[in-house]
């Protein structure tokens, strides 16, 4: 499964529970990391200087790949890839691999380089780059009880604008979790389930 981490979870005290559990995944996750901090200060440099979204994408991009980094310090348990094939190994030694997303996602065409793209559907586009059928996206916000669909929660903001036209015909089983469900995540994981709410509408 791909678990992306939200960026804001950087102020969470949940994060170092999820850092631990993800790590003793042995290979079972890949985790996608947020931009957090180093995107909001593209987002602030972008404000006080204007530049195109299209710089801002490729700056954002990295930001996700600074908080990766950073997270891999925090947690020696998780390893860097920059690639499929660097994904693929780590997995299959058991070692959980943290995407670093700028070298498989430059000039990608079916990425649209704005602000309306974030580390939610960059994580879906991963999944469906590597084949894998679900995505767990943990989120700081609080989250409706139930199932709930991918549109409604891109028009609360809650994700981010496309992740609606990613998800469509991927048959991906994507779930939201609030960040306190880590024990949650790590239960349903040793199930081989997805714990978090279901957003319906991805066929």
């Amino acid at each position: 499964m791909v678990v992306k981490l939200g960026g804001s979870l950087i102020e969470s005290p949940h994060l170092s529970t999820w850092l631990t559990y993800l790590a003793t995944s042995r290979g079972r996750a890949i985790l996608v990391a947020g931009g957090g901090p180093f995107a909001d200060a593209v987002r602030t440099a972008q404000r006080q200087r204007p530049f195109t979204d299209n710089a801002a994408h490729l700056m954002a991009i990295l930001a996700m790949e600074q908080f990766a980094l950073m997270l891999a310090a925090i947690e020696p348990g998780l390893r860097p890839a920059a690639s499929r094939a660097a994904i693929e190994t780590s997995c299959r030694e058991g070692v959980t691999p943290v995407w670093l997303p700028s070298r498989m996602t430059t000039s990608a065409p079916d990425i649209p380089e704005s602000w309306d793209v974030t580390s939610d559907s960059l994580a879906v586009w991963l999944a469906r780059k590597l084949g894998v059928g679900r995505v767990l996206l943990v989120k700081s916000a609080a989250l409706p009880a139930g199932g709930a669909s991918a549109i409604a929660l891109a028009e609360a903001g809650i994700v981010d604008p496309l992740l609606p036209r990613f998800l469509a015909g991927s048959h991906i089983e994507c779930r939201c979790i609030e960040a306190a469900g880590a024990a949650d995540f790590a239960a349903a994981l040793a199930a081989g389930r997805l714990a978090g709410t279901l957003l319906a509408g991805n066929d």
